[in-house]
């Protein structure tokens, strides 16, 4: 997604909500609101955590990016090809690699398991945790 129309994100863009989707979409893994905060510190950029928290939380509650809950129960972000339609995701537990994929059988046992049980407007996310190859060959 072009930057231009990912700033459409926000209702009333800001500064500082430009420069908190900058920085998501600058990322290849999912992150606190913590480090998104860091992130944007370091680059001398004047915000306070409290928006950075508000804005990713009104970001995820729209689907326009993605929220997780981490091993820990911290909500972590990612802006991954949001236009692009619905997707999945490979999370490596140590690094925090994610890969978006997309599951074609996810997407028929999840309508069949609704219909078998009578649920209607059903939604899901499914995202898989493991250790990608780098990480596993540091483990052995």
């Amino acid at each position: 997604m072009a930057l231009k129309e990912s700033r459409k994100i926000v209702e009333r863009s800001t500064r500082q909500q430009t420069a908190i989707l900058e920085t998501l979409e600058g990322l290849d893994e999912f992150r606190s609101a913590q480090d998104i905060y860091l992130a944007l510190t370091k680059k001398k950029f004047k915000v306070g955590l409290a928006t950075v928290y508000r804005t990713l939380q009104k970001m995820a509650e729209k689907e326009e990016i993605d929220a997780i809950r981490g091993s820990d129960g911290e909500t972590l972000y990612r802006h991954c090809g949001q236009g692009e339609g619905h997707h999945h995701h490979l999370i490596c537990r140590a690094c925090g690699l994610t890969i978006t994929v997309e599951g074609p059988a996810i997407e028929l046992w999840a309508e069949k398991m609704a219909k078998n049980n009578g649920f209607k407007d059903v939604s899901h996310q499914v995202d898989i945790f493991g250790l990608c190859k780098a990480c596993h060959k540091v483990t052995r």
